[in-house]
């Protein structure tokens, strides 16, 4: 297969990764294609597949593009490469195994009414990561942030399997309009744009009211934290950077 290449539509196809993506990984200088032709088109051979899919395997574990590319522009062993992120996806996917058993067991004692303890509410939870994740946001914006997090706690004392999910949806119905937007041309100050922020804001606010500096600084989160990174990368490989410049607008000028 050596000599073999692949049009982007082949690898579109094999890959689930869209050719808009592609564009952007050739752009950034993370997947460059073997070849392309006159008339523009990219081929890709056994030797970008495989660089291709150590890029997916990596950005599955949550890494950003710029963590990602450092990593696979590393010249080492890429067999050696490839044991090392079995390891890191067995870890990840025996953790996966913990949530999907507490998310099971939530789901029938919801269904026979019954309540859960505590403990095991919370079971398959990584408690150092949890604590990473908020130290890092004291770390970002100062101690007050702990308000902000126990204000969060307060809100969704009462959730319940449907707010989640309702919350879920209107995240994902505002990633994908923005996603049509920035595929439009649209710039951050575009009043489309503003609107659909607006809505984002609202959401963000059943969870904690973020004045103008945390709002925006909530929208450089999602570009510096790899979690956050990888769920808008999977999305569009503009949205992060766009929701981050479209949040920044919407603090100055309606939160300010």
């Amino acid at each position: 297969m050596d000599d073999e290449l692949l049009a982007t539509t082949e690898v579109v196809r094999a890959s689930g990764v869209s050719s808009r993506t592609l564009r952007h990984y050739d752009a950034i200088g993370l997947l460059r294609p073997a070849h392309v032709g006159r008339n523009g088109y990219r081929f890709y051979s056994e030797r970008e597949l495989a660089r291709l899919q150590r890029i997916l395997l990596l950005r599955e574990l949550g890494l950003g593009l710029d963590g990602i590319k450092a990593i696979v522009d590393d010249h080492c062993d890429p067999l050696d490469a490839l044991r090392r992120h079995r390891v890191d996806l067995l870890r990840r996917g025996q953790e996966l195994e913990a949530l999907l058993a507490t998310v099971d067991t939530t789901i029938e004692s919801w269904e026979n009414g019954e309540t859960m303890p505590a403990n095991d509410l919370f079971a398959g939870f990584d408690p150092q990561r949890q604590a990473a994740y908020e130290q890092e946001l004291v770390d970002r914006f100062g101690d007050d942030v702990t308000e902000a997090m126990a204000q969060s706690g307060a809100n969704t004392a009462g959730w319940g399997q449907r707010d989640y999910q309702d919350v879920k949806r209107d995240f994902a119905s505002i990633d994908d309009r923005l996603a049509e937007l920035i595929e439009q041309g649209a710039a951050p100050d575009d009043p489309a744009v503003q609107a659909v922020i607006t809505e984002h804001y609202t959401v963000v606010a059943r969870f904690w009211t973020p004045d103008a500096e945390r709002y925006a600084g909530l929208g450089r989160l999602y570009v510096d934290h790899p979690d956050f990174r990888a769920r808008y990368d999977a999305v569009h490989p503009r949205l992060a950077e766009f929701l981050r410049d479209s949040m920044a607008v919407h603090a100055r000028t309606v939160l300010n």
